[in-house]
């Protein structure tokens, strides 16, 4: 496939982020069937990379996925993770705080789960949820939250000059296709656990959580820990872009496996 969209899709430090230009339905002219096909070619190389870097055991990254409900975070981590060695991946999702979680700050939590050397770390919603929610539904006053920008750019800062490769991605789905997938849930006894009647609420939020997302990715898409708006209107697409994006940090890094130990090379197991 000619098109590549890493570039296009990541956020430059100091850009001004309107989401309305990010097409949400973009297949940038690729076809399903060689698009799903190509994912499979992708998923190999992941494996290669990610084995490496965990044998290596020097470095790590983190992969942040933000979205509007229903754009499909868990979908993404299912189809781009399957093939990759499970000790070397660990996945954390982010609810509610827990009490003990409310008592610390806000990035306490999150700092527990960030990946160990070797490992890729995935977020499953993450910290920015208490710049986003919070500041959405009046949990905090603007003093408490408009702090959080730079706080967020010192930690991610302080993670990757620790070690660790910090990539974001906000998975962009319309509102209409938001619309449909919910009514799926709705319809379906088989997904209708992963609804609430909280969404709907969240819904009616939309255009609050578009410009909360906006400062977000305006103001904290750094050159060490970027920003990519990855459009989801189609499964089969988003998968194939996170995918790249993912492959193309690990790529990026370089990892090499450790030496070997001497004199095994000609030697015969009986």
């Amino acid at each position: 496939m000619a098109n590549d969209p890493v570039k296009s899709l990541k956020i430059e430090a100091g850009n001004k982020v309107r989401l309305r230009s990010f097409d949400t339905d973009d297949t940038f002219g690729w076809h399903k069937e060689s698009a799903l096909a190509e994912l499979e070619q992708v998923k190999v190389q992941l494996e290669v990379v990610q084995q490496r870097l965990f044998g290596e055991e020097q470095r790590s990254l983190l992969l942040v996925l933000q979205a509007m409900d229903a754009a499909g975070k868990d979908g993404t981590i299912r189809s781009i993770f399957s093939g990759m060695n499970p000790a070397g991946v660990v996945v954390s999702n982010f609810g509610v705080p827990s009490e003990e979680e409310s008592a610390h700050d806000y990035l306490w939590r999150a700092h527990a789960h960030t990946p160990a050397k070797g490992r890729i770390g995935v977020f499953n919603r993450s910290y920015y949820e208490d710049l986003l929610v919070v500041r959405v539904k009046g949990f905090a006053p603007r003093p408490v939250w408009s702090k959080r920008f730079e706080h967020i750019n010192a930690f991610e800062q302080m993670l990757v000059d620790e070690g660790t490769t910090v990539v974001k991605i906000f998975l962009n789905v319309s509102k209409e296709v938001q619309r449909q997938r919910l009514q799926e849930r709705l319809d379906d006894p088989e997904k209708r656990w992963k609804f609430r009647k909280g969404d709907l609420d969240d819904r009616k939020l939309w255009p609050d959580y578009t410009r909360a997302y906006e400062d977000v990715l305006s103001r904290t898409s750094r050159a060490d820990a970027p920003w990519y708006v990855v459009p989801a209107d189609h499964n089969w697409v988003r998968n194939l872009v996170v995918a790249k994006v993912l492959l193309h940090h690990l790529e990026r890094m370089k990892p090499r496996l450790p030496e070997s130990e001497p004199g095994l090379e000609g030697l015969v197991v009986e």
